[in-house]
């Protein structure tokens, strides 16, 4: 995972960088209060890109933050109830600062190998395409409007191993592209598309890849409040948020451990979000459980933490039943335990790893575990970014029934804060 790798011959031409989720960036700058928000080097855009949606440690940089903060309010905010219209939502918002299309799954091969993947494509935007003054730039191919980042990761279960690398390029032709009018989107040669119902994932880097289909059970579930999900007290404060929880998933993986594809089949979780200024600088960071009971029901919960040691209040999540109708549930409606902690032998940061989720008005008690101990991702030598993210299983009983239960946990803020940034 050290440096920047060689360009492989399956890469598209003229990509930015790519690497083991290692990359360099122009070092900080200094004036640059004098350099227009219109961004005309590739390089800034890109090292703008990663203070805007990464936690990381502030006394690694000079670097000032203020564009992006100072700028929040003139992108569109997620502030009322909004009208959702498919499959047109499953494409871009570009008058929205920040998006990105959220894939994970946990699958199994002919041979009984147990395996989970993520794939997420970022988009973060650099000028507002609604604001009248870059209209000169709209024609131009050229002209970097969004900056995209893309993260591909692979767990092997048995062999207890775990892969990940990242790209980042920018819109341009064939670079980097997110479609308004339906999902649509790539980085390069990695990318997410649905044609009809099925959605189609293909991603490969050196000795990982992945091709997939997948296909939803349940209808699209709106998170919050028919989508708005609140994020804290202020205005704006929030985003639109959707998921497909119950996505039957086929297809070929591979490992660096493998010499070829081998078939697989499983159980993929999709999530869709997008807004403009979400969380405050008293908020450090976030825990976030995607979890499907073998009785058919699934669960969406997020915790903020604050600097405190508390838990924001607008927490919440959303319980989705078999039949595909789900309820929003508020903090007091979820009760988790931390049963135990894991140490990075990497980063330092002490992450729980070990859960005891309730949800008593339904009568779920389950237990979680992380199906291999180290799915941690760090970028140390670029803007400090660390966060854990990996599949999960485990136990226990919904509705008075025994259940097991598969899914994936995301941990940010455990070695640096997301607060302000994001």
């Amino acid at each position: 995972m050290e440096g920047i790798q060689n360009i492989s011959s399956d890469a598209d031409k003229g990509r930015m960088m790519e690497s083991s989720f290692k990359f360099k960036v122009v070092p900080p700058l200094s004036g640059l209060n004098r350099i227009s928000f219109k961004f005309k080097t590739i390089k800034i855009a890109l090292f703008l890109i990663l203070f805007s949606l990464f936690p990381f440690h502030f006394s690694h940089f000079t670097f000032p933050l203020s564009p992006f903060t100072l700028h929040a309010s003139e992108w569109k905010q997620a502030t009322g109830e909004r009208t959702w219209s498919f499959p047109a939502d499953h494409g871009s918002h570009p008058e929205y600062r920040t998006e990105w299309w959220y894939f994970t799954g946990n699958l199994m091969d002919e041979a009984g190998s147990r395996y989970g993947y993520q794939l997420t494509f970022f988009r973060q935007g650099i000028e507002n395409p609604t604001d009248g003054g870059s209209s000169l730039h709209k024609d131009n191919a050229w002209s970097v409007q969004d900056v995209y980042l893309a993260h591909f990761a692979l767990t092997d279960v048995g062999k207890n191993r775990f892969w990940y690398i990242d790209r980042t390029s920018r819109t341009g032709p064939g670079l980097a592209h997110a479609d308004t009018q339906g999902m649509d989107v790539h980085v390069l040669n990695w990318s997410a598309r649905m044609n009809n119902k099925t959605i189609i994932l293909n991603a490969r880097h050196q000795g990982m890849e992945i091709k997939l289909e997948l296909t939803p059970g349940k209808p699209v579930v709106l998170h919050g409040q028919k989508g708005m999900s609140i994020k804290g007290q202020k205005k704006g404060q929030s985003s639109y948020y959707y998921s497909f929880t119950d996505l039957k998933t086929s297809g070929s993986i591979k490992t660096p451990l493998n010499k070829e594809t081998v078939t697989v089949k499983g159980m993929s979780w999709f999530d869709h979000e997008f807004g403009s200024n979400q969380l405050a600088p008293e908020q450090v960071g976030w825990d976030w459980f995607s979890i499907r009971l073998s009785d058919g029901s699934d669960l969406m919960v997020y915790f903020l933490r604050r600097k405190d040691g508390s838990i924001e209040t607008s927490s919440s999540g959303t319980l989705i039943e078999k039949n595909g109708s789900s309820r929003h549930l508020e903090l007091s409606d979820i009760k988790v335990d931390v049963l135990n902690r894991w140490k990075s032998p990497k980063s330092g940061g002490i992450y729980p790893g070990k859960w005891r989720m309730r949800i008593p008005s339904a009568h779920i008690d389950i237990t979680i575990t992380p199906s291999v101990a180290n799915q941690e991702l760090i970028t140390e030598t670029s803007a400090g970014i660390t966060y854990w993210e990996g599949a999960v299983e485990g136990k226990g009983v919904s509705k008075n029934r025994p259940v097991t239960v598969e899914g994936y946990v995301e941990l940010t803020g455990y070695t640096g804060s997301l607060g302000g940034i994001f």
